[in-house]
C-alpha cells in the first residue's frame, strides 16, 4: 500500500482560550482547557507525521493562520487547509471531496480521541482496500473515525452533529448506499471532566499531554 495514495484528514480548531474544550472549563479553567487541546493537537500531528501512514491534511478552523497550525506545517508530510462550511457536516463533506481528488483512501478524524492509536489507523487503511467505508464508533453514539474511498451526501447532510444519533444515521446512510463497511472497536472522546481520569490509562496527563 502506497502511503502517498492515502491521507489522514484531521479536523482541528485553533487552541484559543474559551473556544476549545469548553465543557472542560469548569474543571481546568479556560487556559487549562486550551492548553490541553493544544497538547492533544501537537501530540496527534507529530505522531502521524512520524508514522508516515499517509499524507496528513490538517483542516483548520477558522483558518490556517494560528501559530500552532503554522508550527505543525513544518512537519514532513503535513499540509494545512481551511475548513469550509456552515456546520461540521458541510466542512467534512468539502474536505473529503477535495482530498479524494488527491488520494484513493482517506480517514477523517478529530483531535478529541487520544486513545485512537496508530495501529487502529493502519487497520482502517487496510480494511479500506476491500470495503467501501470504515467506521470508528464512539461511546457517545457518534464516531471518532470515518474512512472513505468516495464521498456521499447522506453521510454529512442533516445529521445532528454532537448528538447520540450520528453513528446510527451514518450506518443507515451506508445501508441505503448498499455499501460494505467494517467497524473498529468503540473508543471514547475526551469531552467531559470525568473523562480526564482516563488519560492516566494512556500514560498521559491533562497538563500538556506529556508522554
Amino acid at each position: 500500500m502506497d502511503p502517498c495514495e492515502q491521507a489522514i484528514l484531521v479536523f482541528a480548531k485553533a487552541p484559543v482560550e474559551g473556544q476549545v474544550k469548553t465543557r472542560l472549563i469548569p474543571a481546568l479553567g479556560a487556559a487549562g482547557a486550551a492548553r490541553l487541546y493544544r497538547g492533544l493537537l501537537h501530540r496527534l500531528i507529530q505522531r502521524l507525521a512520524q508514522a508516515r501512514l499517509g499524507r496528513v491534511e490538517l483542516w483548520c478552523a477558522p483558518n490556517t493562520q494560528h501559530v500552532d497550525f503554522q508550527r505543525l506545517q513544518g512537519l514532513e508530510g503535513v499540509s494545512l487547509h481551511t475548513q469550509q462550511g456552515v456546520d461540521l457536516g458541510e466542512r467534512m463533506a468539502n474536505a473529503s471531496t477535495q482530498a479524494l481528488g488527491r488520494h484513493r483512501r482517506v480517514l477523517l478524524i478529530g483531535v478529541d480521541c487520544p486513545a485512537l492509536s496508530l495501529s487502529v489507523l493502519q487497520q482502517a487503511f487496510d480494511w479500506l482496500q476491500g470495503v467501501d467505508a470504515v467506521l470508528g464508533p464512539a461511546e457517545d453514539g457518534g464516531y471518532v473515525l470515518l474512512g472513505l474511498k468516495r464521498p456521499a451526501d447522506c453521510l454529512f447532510q442533516g445529521l445532528p452533529w454532537g448528538g447520540s444519533e450520528v453513528g446510527r444515521l451514518t450506518r443507515r446512510c451506508m445501508q441505503q448506499l448498499e455499501w460494505r463497511w467494517r467497524e473498529l472497536p468503540v473508543l471514547w472522546d475526551l469531552d467531559r471532566p470525568e473523562d480526564l481520569a482516563r488519560l492516566s490509562e494512556l500514560g498521559l496527563e491533562p497538563a500538556g499531554i506529556s508522554l
